[in-house]
């Protein structure tokens, strides 16, 4: 079997559950994973015989593909911000909307100097490790509940943002230690915002593999986070420094309303690529 019928066979398999475009794009990761080629050389030796053991390797990948296992939990691996991060069930699949994030406020702050950086809920460290390497003169702190997650966003940082510190709490009842008041200069989050009642909507390789706990809020109170940092931003956060959250898109208007009580001003929500509401951005008055 050569490189493309090895890549066209997997495509085959994955469309007993995915439509062909996301089959075709599963396949070609998982192809380059196992064949050890990027993209380019795949398409360059498509005719080469694959190499020993791949099949086989195949086999056990396929098995846990088909239970709607994501594919980034079966390579290990997910890509965001030309960063190829350790990615496990204790965290959440970094998504290119959440990219989008990084770059905008790449955009409002590269030119400000000494800055610090809290990133509220970090998971495998996306957020913090791009802002780390965009922004290589900050001072980048990282949080989150999760011991697992922040073990995980451990190893990613140690592979591309050593410098990033790590501190393992509750944002709803405790604050960073380290951080005096009115010292921070950038706040960002992507905290838990999708509702109870939204679960029906999902997929299956969502809900049967990542982490509830940084997925789900109760319809009751679908912006406590949201409220909580608003607080969290006002204490921590210097005059003139941001506050950048990522969004459940139907929420956007009542989540942006969260920021004036707190002291904010300029208060926008931002659409993502696709034109949904996706950031709530405000700097602190």
């Amino acid at each position: 079997m050569n490189v493309r019928q090895f890549t066209d066979s997997i495509t085959t398999a994955l469309q007993a559950i995915y439509a062909q475009p996301e089959a075709q794009a599963i396949a070609a990761l998982v192809a380059e994973h196992l064949l050890q080629m990027d993209a380019l050389k795949r398409m360059m030796d498509a005719q080469k015989p694959v190499a020993e053991g791949a099949e086989a390797a195949l086999e056990l990948l396929l098995a846990r593909l088909l239970a709607h296992e994501p594919v980034q939990y079966v390579l290990g691996t997910a890509h965001f911000a030309e960063m190829e991060l350790e990615v496990t069930p204790a965290t959440l699949i970094p998504r290119p909307e959440t990219e989008e994030l990084v770059y905008l406020i790449k955009q409002e702050q590269a030119s400000r100097v000494g800055l610090r950086v809290l990133d509220v809920g970090t998971g495998s460290g996306c957020l913090a490790l791009a802002l780390a390497r965009l922004l290589p003169a900050a001072e980048v702190l990282a949080v989150d509940i999760s011991a697992e997650a922040l073990s995980v966003a451990q190893r990613n940082a140690a592979r591309y943002a050593p410098q990033v510190t790590f501190e393992q709490l509750d944002i709803l009842t405790s604050l960073p230690q380290g951080i005096a008041s009115g010292s921070l200069d950038v706040l960002v989050s992507n905290p838990p915002y999708v509702r109870e009642s939204e679960r029906p909507g999902m997929r299956d390789n969502v809900l049967a593999w990542e982490p509830g706990t940084a997925l789900f809020v109760p319809d009751a109170d679908p912006l406590l986070f949201y409220r909580r940092l608003a607080e969290v931003g006002r204490v921590l956060l210097r005059a003139g420094g941001s506050i950048y959250l990522e969004i459940n898109e139907a929420l956007g208007a009542e989540t942006a309303s969260l920021l004036t009580p707190e002291d904010f001003e300029d208060v926008r929500v931002l659409p993502d690529m696709f034109g949904k509401a996706r950031v709530v951005r405000g700097i602190r008055r």
